[in-house]
């Protein structure tokens, strides 16, 4: 059998160009540059167009997931930005990333870890390490009195959930502290702040040791009785938090359903984002069942940074084709847009931002008389 060459331009194959410093002078210019390359270079670039598709489509709802150490690792001015600037609709997080940018919010500090300081010591000295990062159990205790604040100006009876309450701190960062905050800014974009495994999280602690403290069973009088451990805990659960996680379900499940177009932004992966993208089963499951005709809602467009592959077989490294499967993405054949970078988000994510900075703030040069 003989082949025959083909030349690709006539094929119609979409050219690559080498990187040429020379024609590098900003963030976008580098991102543009780096589509047209190979490897981790390229899918960066690829993540911008769509991230920068995504962000622009004035039909888009876009929500950002969250997982990992993030604020810690000092992205959550980052995050603040994107909140500030309009580019989220909904946010979905873990616990602790929020606690930790509580901490940050209310004016606490981090401090860089080295490798010859032992973990025991760490310990003693009440210093909480994250990889290369120290959190101070003191700053904990900072976010735990705005967190009993908070709870204190809320009905101990009525119905809690993490976005109710994510929305009243963030209202109380922006009373009474003036620095920068995910939640106040949340808060003061009306962005609703989902926590789906609330009680993984320094602010689930905070909550359920509140209620036991301020609307548990008084002390009886007199000698009190010796008690062990489990006795000491059971006479402490008479009183729980009132909190119901299928409001936030059924809150966020309510504005996707509002949407003419759907966008996802996803650091890490983990409960934030598999949390973020089960509407749609949900709906279809709900149609099955109830017989109710609800359109399920897609995402048409998704940008993922993690580091972690699918060849794992874990969440994390969940692709958005596998995504397409159980009818949670439109797919590219019908106008889905997707990309994902298999990196850490705290090299990518910066120059992803800067990037749509430049762009925002070329349109409004442009706009300007």
């Amino acid at each position: 059998m003989t082949r025959t060459f083909h030349d690709g331009a006539d094929d119609g194959l979409e050219a690559l160009e080498a990187l040429d410093p020379a024609r590098i002078h900003s963030f976008s210019d580098l991102l543009t540059a780096m589509k047209k390359t190979a490897f981790g270079g390229r899918r960066l670039g690829e993540a911008f167009e769509v991230l920068k598709a995504m962000i622009e489509d004035p039909d888009c709802f876009v929500v950002m997931t969250l997982s990992g150490a993030m604020t810690i690792a000092k992205m959550g001015k980052i995050i603040c930005t994107m909140l500030d600037r309009g580019m989220v609709q909904a946010m979905v997080s873990t616990g602790a990333l929020m606690a930790h940018g509580m901490s940050e919010a209310v004016g606490q500090t981090h401090y860089k870890y080295q490798p010859v300081m032992d973990d025991v010591e760490l310990f003693e000295k009440g210093y909480n390490r994250v990889y290369d990062t120290l959190e101070m159990e003191l700053n904990l205790n900072h976010v735990e009195e705005v967190a009993a604040v908070t709870l204190n100006r809320l009905r101990p009876d009525e119905p809690l959930s993490s976005e109710i309450l994510n929305r009243e701190l963030g209202r109380t960062l922006t009373e009474q502290f003036p620095g920068p905050g995910i939640l106040k800014s949340a808060f003061l974009q009306g962005v609703p702040v989902y926590i789906p495994a609330f009680t993984d999280s320094e602010l689930g602690l905070d909550t359920s040791i509140w209620s036991m403290k301020e609307h548990g069973p008084a002390q009886s009088s007199g000698e009190p009785a010796p008690e062990d451990d489990r006795t000491i805990w059971d006479r402490l659960q008479h009183h729980r938090p009132a909190f119901n996680p299928f409001l936030d379900l059924n809150s966020y499940t309510r504005n996707l359903l509002g949407a003419k177009r759907l966008g996802i932004f996803t650091i890490g992966g983990g409960v934030p984002r598999n949390w973020a993208q089960q509407v749609p089963p949900y709906i279809e499951i709900m149609n099955m069942r109830l017989g109710t005709t609800i359109t399920p809602p897609r995402f048409h467009y998704g940008v993922r940074i993690c580091p972690e592959p699918d060849y794992w077989g874990g969440l994390s490294g969940c692709t958005y084709q596998e995504g397409i499967s159980w009818g949670k993405f439109v797919p590219p054949e019908q106008g889905g847009r997707f990309a994902e970078v298999l990196s850490d988000a705290t090299v990518v994510w910066p120059l992803l931002l800067m990037a749509l900075l430049e762009g925002s703030s070329s349109q409004s040069d442009a706009g300007t008389p």
